[in-house]
């Protein structure tokens, strides 16, 4: 995964857990440290602040515009990414997935978790 969509995915990860109630004090100060390292470098640019706004309102909603604009604006550096690993680390799994917009319904062999083994044998 590339570094800008890593971070819309925390962002995303940390906006559903918000909404979700499933927010822990320290997820909630993670996501708030991502927000703010990103205001810091989007400062002249209010729409890509608007934009993050908006994916905290519909956490659901498509993000490939901001995923753009981190990328054009260069806001994605080693501290942005620092606390959208630690987010997606922190955050639960559920809302993870229940952010992602993936359809799981047909799959095989679907793992959630971080550091985590599975064997799969499909006939």
């Amino acid at each position: 995964m590339d570094p800008a969509t890593l971070v819309v995915q925390a962002l995303v990860t940390g906006a559903a857990a918000g909404l979700s109630g499933a927010a822990s004090a320290t997820v909630t100060d993670s996501y708030r440290a991502l927000k703010e390292a990103l205001s810091n470098r989007l400062s002249g640019r209010p729409g890509v602040l608007e934009q993050i706004v908006a994916l905290e309102r519909r956490p659901t909603a498509p993000a490939e515009g901001l995923v753009r604009e981190l990328v054009v604006t260069g806001a994605v550096d080693t501290e942005v990414m620092e606390h959208a690993q630690r987010l997606l680390l922190l955050a639960p799994a559920a809302a993870h997935l229940s952010t992602g917009g993936m359809d799981l319904s047909q799959a095989k062999g679907v793992q959630v978790g971080h550091g985590t083994t599975q064997n799969n044998t499909f006939h």
